[in-house]
């Protein structure tokens, strides 16, 4: 041990023969050390990172990579980094990946179909050892790409049943429509759906919306407020002022995501419209500030959280080739009711 080290002049970098060399041991026992094998004495672990740290070594992805053809990182499509709701399961996926060896390779989609294929063919250049991906609607040429690719890939924030597909989510539909039954118990009969972005989650929620409407014989496809635009606190005050002016009838507005539903509220302080005297208020995914709001925002709670860890670890064990109790993990969601209903 503490033998010098000679580097290579061309980089300067610590390679794991150099932590070989210091610590004494062969570089066959540093790999095994340091990826945490089990059958290397505690002894020799505790060396070999003792010189790992003392020389500044950082194992080589890339050669890493080459060796057993696959990468230490995870590729993580995601819709978009402005939405608190992913910001959440970026961070549960991160805690989970670390402490297993990986990092996550992050790709945003701009709910754009194009985009979001020419990412995945990015990032498989790179070998990633997994794929988590947001929703399981997807063009057919990413389809393809996720099923050539041979990379295990988990699906996340939806509960799917298609065969050879992972994934862990929950059902859109049911929990808008659940928040529907909640309005309609509520002796609102005009019940307004209020969307923007009109993603394919979204669109399930409309879906959940409708079902319920038209089981109470109340559907009316002019209390469909839809559009395109990003979600927003500012288009969910102009909305709200819209459906105010030109559907006054309407006595609640269920709005597809909290950060229009805050608008709106925002919206009905201005104009002094009463929350929920005049007009019932309900969003979705309780998102920061929700519960803070004037009067609070009954919304669905989503355990994005939840669903980051357990989709992790579904992907690391997919990764190892471990079996699986079930492709598929519901993980529910929970309708919260507080003032704005």
């Amino acid at each position: 041990m503490n033998s010098p080290v000679s580097r290579p002049r061309a980089t300067g970098r610590v390679t794991l023969a150099d932590v070989a060399q210091f610590a004494g041991v062969s570089p066959i026992t540093v790999s095994r050390a340091l990826r945490g094998e089990r059958a290397v004495n505690a002894e020799l672990v505790e060396r070999v990172r003792a010189a790992a740290h003392k020389l500044g070594y950082v194992p080589d992805p890339a050669a890493r990579s080459l060796a057993s053809q696959r990468g230490t990182h995870v590729a993580v499509l995601i819709p978009m980094l402005s939405n608190a709701l992913f910001v959440d399961l970026l961070d549960a996926v991160q805690r989970t990946l670390r402490p297993a060896g990986y990092q996550a390779l992050i790709g945003v989609t701009h709910y754009d179909a194009s985009e979001e294929e020419q990412l995945l063919r990015e990032q498989l250049l790179h070998r990633p050892a997994g794929l988590l991906v947001t929703g399981v609607e997807r063009n057919e040429a990413t389809r393809n790409l996720i099923a050539q690719s041979g990379v295990p890939c988990v699906h996340l924030m939806e509960s799917s049943s298609a065969p050879g597909q992972y994934s862990v989510g929950f059902s859109q539909a049911k929990a808008s429509a659940e928040m529907t039954r909640h309005l309609l118990q509520g002796k609102r009969r005009r019940i307004a759906f209020a969307a923007a972005q009109l993603d394919a989650r979204t669109l399930q929620r409309l879906e959940g919306w409708r079902g319920e409407m038209r089981a109470a014989g109340l559907h009316d496809a002019k209390l469909e407020w839809l559009n395109p635009a990003p979600s927003s606190l500012a288009l969910g005050g102009q909305m709200f002022e819209q459906i105010m002016a030109q559907r006054p009838a309407v006595d609640a507005i269920f709005f597809c995501n909290d950060d229009l539903a805050q608008g709106a509220l925002l919206a009905a302080l201005r104009l002094k419209v009463p929350v929920p005297q005049r007009v019932a208020i309900a969003g979705f995914n309780d998102l920061t500030g929700s519960d803070q709001m004037l009067p609070p925002l009954t919304t669905i709670r989503t355990p994005r959280a939840e669903i980051g860890v357990a989709a992790t670890r579904m992907l690391l064990a997919l990764i190892k080739g471990q079996a699986l109790a079930s492709p598929a993990v519901d993980v529910g969601y929970e309708l919260v009711v507080r003032g704005s209903t």
